[in-house]
């Protein structure tokens, strides 16, 4: 291919933050380099055309997730930019044993706290943020789970300072999504840029539904050889439909609604056209609210009414288990610190970004005089709501915030603004640093096993902070490279 007049990269600066692709790290065996050299060859309008066909690719495979809106519901896709994102070997170790290191200790405190609330009675969290928290479940106070595990699926957001220093910004315990665009994006890459991956040793991603059934086959109740598998989704009108029939098809698995699953004598069957057939294990993408009409909201029509009374009575297994979102909580995570160091006696291999708690006095008074300076929180929420970032925000939209604090101060943190890093994306204007994220999943049965790599979110607005889907971000594919 005849190389192009015009440098792909003419114009991109990334100062003053830390770039993922042209700062240089140890152990990236020349792989940044090589990437450019491979995109200038390609140039901007090919580039521009396959990435173009590449979206197409997207809608044509139905690869989509729901916007809702007060208006209407919108099937969008999920922007793909094609500049990869690179991870060197040695920070892939850093990032896995960090991430295992949470789940260990996320999976721990959930086990206390249903428990004997050891936590508690030292005082190293308070009492109030557990039993007050709208995410407690009284209803799982001594039940027994397998192998102590809560949270099955894990996805831990982590971000990366001006330094380059990996911190953790968010644990995402309930229902976490996003991985099927970690597998995706790879295929995608693969058909439409092998020129650019051409000898590239990466780490691979596509053992994640074989490595997710292993874990639900691992926790099934104890004495089923061949258990039964089922993924549990609320249907096609929920956001991540697509991605329930990605993971049911990796897996291997029945794709189920409540519809389609029955209990009798406290064991749940899945309908069939040969008769009820036993069900064991249930991957549930269902909130905790909707599972079980007779247990928690009676208008549910997506739950399986007596299917928590079924695992209670050790005939099913939960993953994620009920309750997991205590642990979800942003309030909680200004404590994971403490908490991986009570139960594991370690310090965090990941620290947290610093967060000021403002239902504790201080903090609250920290706030209010720094809103201007700081990014604002709910504790509750997910997807990028709620947010107020300080230096961006209107002085309306202070004031907002001001009188939110003031009304309901345990419901918000605060957190300074992080410098997030930077990748080339492909912008209209040519390719341009944008802010990103990153996204590592981790499944858990008997042990925890980490895709290489995860699902980077771009935020694809010149100098926004919110990389979530549902507030306009994209995707990147996230190469691990492999052990020199």
């Amino acid at each position: 291919m005849a190389g192009p007049d015009v440098d792909p990269f003419a114009g991109y600066r990334p100062d003053p933050f830390f770039c993922e692709l042209t700062t240089q790290r140890p152990g990236d065996a020349g792989a940044p380099a090589l990437i450019r050299g491979r995109i200038g060859m390609i140039g901007l309008d090919a580039l521009r055309a396959r990435a173009a066909a590449a979206e197409n690719d997207l809608i044509n495979l139905g690869i989509t997730f729901t916007v809702y809106s007060q208006a209407s519901a919108i099937d969008r896709i999920l922007p793909f930019d094609c500049i990869p994102r690179i991870l060197t070997a040695g920070e892939w170790r850093t990032l896995e044993a960090g991430v295992k290191q949470r789940v260990a200790a996320l999976n721990l405190f959930l086990h206390d706290i249903y428990h004997d609330r050891k936590i508690v009675r030292d005082g190293a969290v308070p009492a109030e943020l557990i039993f007050g928290n709208a995410n407690y479940r009284p209803e799982m106070e001594g039940f027994p789970v397998r192998f102590g595990t809560y949270v099955h699926i894990c996805g831990i957001d982590i971000v990366r300072d001006q330094k380059g220093r990996f911190c953790v910004l968010e644990d995402n315990a309930r229902t976490p999504s996003g991985v099927s665009y970690v597998i995706e994006n790879r295929h995608l890459m693969l058909r439409a840029f092998p020129d650019l991956m051409a000898g590239m040793r990466l780490k691979p991603v596509d053992d994640y539904g074989r490595r997710l059934r292993e874990a639900m086959t691992e926790i099934a109740p104890e004495g089923v050889d061949d258990p039964q598998v089922v993924l549990l989704s609320p249907g096609i009108y929920n956001s991540a439909y697509f991605e329930h029939v990605f993971l049911s098809r990796e897996m291997g698995v029945p794709l189920v609604e409540g519809a389609d699953l029955t209990v009798e004598n406290d064991r749940v069957y899945m309908r069939t056209t040969a008769g009820l057939r036993a069900v064991h294990t249930i991957y549930r993408r269902i909130g905790d609210d909707f599972l079980d009409p007779t247990v928690f909201r009676p208008d549910s029509m997506l739950g399986v009414p007596g299917l928590i009374a079924a695992w209670r009575r050790g005939n099913v297994t939960l993953a994620n288990a009920v309750g997991t979102g205590v642990a979800d909580d942003k309030a909680v995570y200004a404590y994971m610190p403490r908490i991986i160091r009570y139960y594991l006696a370690e310090d965090p291999i990941l620290p947290n970004v610093e967060t000021h708690i403002c239902r504790e006095a201080d903090a609250l008074a920290y706030t209010l005089e720094n809103l201007d300076k700081l990014v604002v929180k709910p504790v509750g929420e997910s997807g990028g709501y709620g947010i107020t970032i300080g230096p961006r925000a209107s002085a309306a939209e202070l004031e907002v915030a001001r009188a939110s604090l003031l009304a309901d101060p345990a419901n918000w943190i605060s957190q300074p603004v992080v410098s997030l890093s930077v990748a080339p994306t492909l912008t209209e204007l040519g390719i341009r640093p944008r802010h990103l994220d990153l996204r590592p999943f981790a499944v858990t049965g008997r042990d925890t096993w980490v895709l290489p790599g995860g699902l980077s979110r771009v935020a694809l607005k010149e100098g926004s902070l919110v990389v979530n889907s549902s507030q306009g971000g994209g995707s990147k594919d996230t190469w691990v490279l492999a052990e020199e």
